[in-house]
């Protein structure tokens, strides 16, 4: 627990909010309940038709009508340990959910089940991301620069190496492009690494921002947009271009994302708060969701109708309408808290 605690003050993605919380056991979820996931939720994603969130005291909800109703996924241990990320394999059948103490669950059947593979109360690293990659191997990275690649299905888990430049940086996300040949890791300190030959090798850019980020989404032409603390978000138009940074007229520190098909970026964190850009990620607006919480992640549900749903600190809620008018004082700049210089 100990390197769960440093974790937190390191303000890895959501995880300062996460501890802000003292230790509970959230009242349990009848099946097919609606709203009454009130708890911390710190990842969403979709599996085939099914969406899922996980939460930071190990528990996993699903829904089969796009978030009306949820039920909780059976779980094979209750380790009330925080879970930061999901990532599903192709046939949205096969999954894997990593966090804190070096927790690792599979689902083989789309989200409804668990099983866990490896949990380590003692000095075990929170696991930040986990992928499949190209090969079919999976990829878990976390805390203090671990790295770990499974080949048989999470069975067994060993070292991947990456460029030394990762040192004992915290890494937070692994992100791909649409294709698989392009992938990023981003992480503590500016730290971002990039591999265009679908991971078979990974280079550091050159630093060019001294903070921590926590996410990444690819753009067109091989460009990438990446983001952290304190409003710095920072472009790549494509493969050639240099890292330029965006206009964003408040700081708020960014944890999820997600892209209309009209190609409307929108952003989400700190304070209840959406950074949203028309204009291919160059410049950003504000918006607020309903309440004042820190926005973990967000996912479509249909990119072209805009309606997805929103996980935060404060509970799961949908994605509010971008064309909806809002006061000047729903825009306002969110408080510094959960923030660093």
């Amino acid at each position: 627990m100990k390197t769960a605690v440093g974790i937190g003050t390191a303000a890895l993605v959501a995880v300062a909010s996460a501890l802000a919380f003292s230790p509970r056991t959230p009242p349990p979820l009848a099946p097919n309940s609606v709203g009454a996931e009130k708890t911390h939720f710190n990842a969403l994603t979709i599996a085939g038709k099914r969406l899922l969130a996980a939460g930071a005291m190990g528990e996993i909800l699903y829904s089969d009508d796009q978030g009306a109703h949820w039920t909780p996924a059976k779980i094979t241990q209750d380790r009330q340990t925080l879970l930061n990320n999901m990532s599903f394999a192709s046939d949205s059948k096969t999954g894997f959910a990593v966090g804190h103490e070096n927790w690792i669950l599979r689902t083989r059947d789309g989200g409804a089940s668990w099983e866990e593979l490896n949990f380590k109360p003692k000095n075990g690293e929170p696991l930040m991301s986990v992928a499949r990659l190209p090969s079919g191997d999976w990829l878990s990275v976390g805390a203090f620069g671990k790295a770990i690649t499974s080949k048989d299905e999470g069975k067994t888990w060993e070292p991947y190496t990456l460029p030394a430049e990762v040192e004992d940086k915290h890494l937070n996300r692994i992100a791909s492009s649409a294709d698989g040949k392009h992938w990023l890791i981003v992480g503590e300190r500016g730290l971002v690494l990039r591999s265009d030959d679908a991971t078979a090798t990974w280079h550091a850019e050159p630093a060019f921002y001294n903070g921590s980020f926590y996410n990444a989404m690819p753009l067109a032409n091989n460009g990438w947009l990446i983001y952290g603390m304190r409003g710095n978000v920072y472009v790549k138009a494509d493969s050639h271009a240099e890292w330029t940074k965006s206009s964003v007229p408040a700081p708020v520190a960014f944890f999820g994302h997600a892209r209309e098909a009209n190609g409307t970026i929108v952003l989400v964190g700190q304070g209840s708060m959406l950074g949203v850009s028309d204009d291919n990620g160059k410049t950003f607006t504000l918006r607020r969701a309903k309440g004042r919480a820190t926005l973990t992640d967000v996912v479509l549900l249909d990119e072209k109708s805009g309606k997805g749903w929103i996980a935060s600190d404060a509970g799961l809620q949908p994605m509010p309408d971008l064309n909806a008018k809002q006061s000047t004082a729903a825009t306002t700049q969110p408080s510094s808290q959960g923030t660093k210089p």
